[in-house]
């Protein structure tokens, strides 16, 4: 029988044998998160079977900073899956372009992992759960903060342990001083700046993380109506899309308030989370605080059992962990995507949308 994730989610289990490495195809370069897999495969905890991008000056700058074989290279993801099989295909390309990874992967059996979020529509979402319930392949979403311990145990203090009894408000910040500030790569800002290509400026880009955290909280539930509105700050920077949103998620006995930007001061990817009789915060991966009526406390914070997405998605591969509901889900990235799609449309037409 296989164990729900969010019980292994939960488990600190680091005496288990090693696992096989998983080969993995990466679609795409154009995603600055594609930094990750290169340094995971540095580091020796994954095979790159292939690697799937058209643009000339990308490949070459990638060869050069990770010093790969030109052999690792495809002009497609098709020429890639024809060449080769891989566990699974990581997309690090625009999020419109989501869907197409998995048309191409599904029929071949191959299971997916994207970045967040998984779609930049309803319709696309909707498109990859029925194409991976028809081929029988996983499609799942990777969050930076899946694998932060104190979201984790923030879940388990609530949801198992009922440490500040049922939820009545939950406050998400993310964000940070805006992609051109600190950085980006002009392959990333290029669709991550585009309102097809990313759906949005930072009601996509980092909306979708409180999203995903709150639906997780809630076991599962989506919120029953969606009311959002969203700022221009910077439009001599950002041109075509917002740079700034707060998204309101109404239960029937929960707020959900996201606040996303590019205009922090600073990067953030906080939660807060105010139950009947407490509240909790997890400032960052490691800092939790916990405030009673008379008390206010730091929490020792425990390992989660995993620490990036790779041995999760091993695990998921082989059966011994089943998504269900999970932040990585298909069930849950699903409602975020709606999420999503209604708060753009609430912030433009001034409206509540009912989900």
């Amino acid at each position: 029988m296989r164990t729900p994730a969010v019980f292994l989610l939960l488990l600190i289990n680091f005496t288990s044998p090693a696992q096989k490495l998983l080969r993995v195809g990466v679609a795409g370069l154009t995603h600055d998160h594609v930094h990750n897999i290169m340094n995971q495969f540095k580091r020796g905890e994954v095979i790159i079977a292939g690697i799937a991008e058209s643009d000339q000056q990308l490949i070459q700058r990638y060869k050069d900073s990770y010093h790969l074989p030109d052999s690792l290279f495809y002009p497609s993801l098709e020429a890639l899956l024809e060449h080769v099989h891989p566990d699974a295909v990581l997309a690090y390309n625009a999020i419109s372009e989501h869907l197409g990874v998995v048309e191409l992967c599904a029929p071949k059996g191959i299971s997916v992992m994207v970045e967040k979020p998984l779609a930049t529509t309803v319709k696309d979402a909707e498109r990859i759960v029925s194409l991976a319930a028809q081929y029988h392949i996983h499609v799942l979403t990777n969050y930076e903060t899946t694998w932060y311990n104190t979201n984790q145990q923030v879940y388990e203090m609530i949801n198992g342990q009922h440490a500040i009894g049922s939820i009545r408000k939950m406050v998400v910040h993310d964000g940070h001083q805006g992609p051109k500030e600190i950085g980006c790569s002009k392959d990333f800002l290029a669709w991550l700046t585009d309102p097809i290509k990313n759906g949005g400026g930072a009601i996509r880009d980092f909306g979708c993380y409180g999203a995903n955290l709150m639906v997780w909280l809630m076991q599962g539930r989506a919120p029953i109506a969606v009311t959002a509105m969203t700022h221009h700050i910077k439009p001599d920077i950002y041109t075509k899309v917002d740079d700034d949103a707060t998204i309101l998620l109404e239960y029937p006995d929960a707020t959900g308030i996201i606040e996303a930007s590019w205009n922090w001061p600073f990067g953030i990817k906080d939660l807060e989370v105010f139950g009947v009789s407490g509240y909790l915060h997890a400032l960052d991966p490691n800092i939790l605080q916990q405030r009673m009526k008379k008390s206010y406390d730091s929490v020792a914070v425990h390992p989660a059992a995993y620490r990036d997405n790779l041995p999760y998605l091993a695990d998921v591969l082989s059966g011994k962990v089943d998504p269900g509901n999970d932040l990585s889900s298909l069930p849950n990235n699903l409602i975020v995507v709606r999420i999503l799609e209604a708060a753009s449309r609430s912030a433009k037409d001034g409206k509540r949308i009912v989900l």
